[in-house]
């Protein structure tokens, strides 16, 4: 249960500053902003962080469910879990964030895989480093 609230409370957090980032980057906004106005980047984050958790909270579930099913597989180590993960995650946010239209391209299938990518992996070593694990139990021979 631990597992999930961390995946609950840290996915939509983190992956809502990074789709903020991420389509920042995408309109052009970096290349006409001064550092004085990083500030507003940040209100409109705290402002639209309740969207976040509205719509990352099932995802962030989802992504908690295939840690959780990949920590009873006794062959996989918690580095190679926590690469997994992310990868899964990388790919979900890349399909359901980047557009297959005329403007697509590597660095938006690639910012936008980080979305996903970033706070899965976050997530599954906050669980692994503070949350005691299951042991999977030995098949009977």
């Amino acid at each position: 249960m631990k597992r999930y609230l961390v995946f609950a409370l840290v996915g939509p957090f983190v992956g809502g500053f990074l789709l903020l980032l991420t389509t920042t980057y995408q309109s052009g906004y970096w290349t006409q902003t001064s550092l004085g106005e990083v500030g507003k980047l940040f209100a409109v984050f705290f402002k639209t962080l309740q969207y976040s958790y509205l719509f990352g909270f099932l995802p962030s579930l989802m992504i908690g469910a295939v840690d959780d099913i990949l920590t009873h597989v006794r062959r996989i180590g918690p580095g190679l879990r926590m690469l997994l993960v992310g990868l899964f995650a990388f790919v979900l946010a890349s399909l359901t964030y980047s557009s297959r239209g005329p403007d697509s391209g590597a660095v938006q299938f690639i910012l936008y895989g980080l979305v996903g990518f970033v706070p899965a992996v976050i997530s599954s070593w906050l669980v692994h480093k503070y949350i005691k694990e299951p042991q999977p139990v030995a098949a009977p021979t």
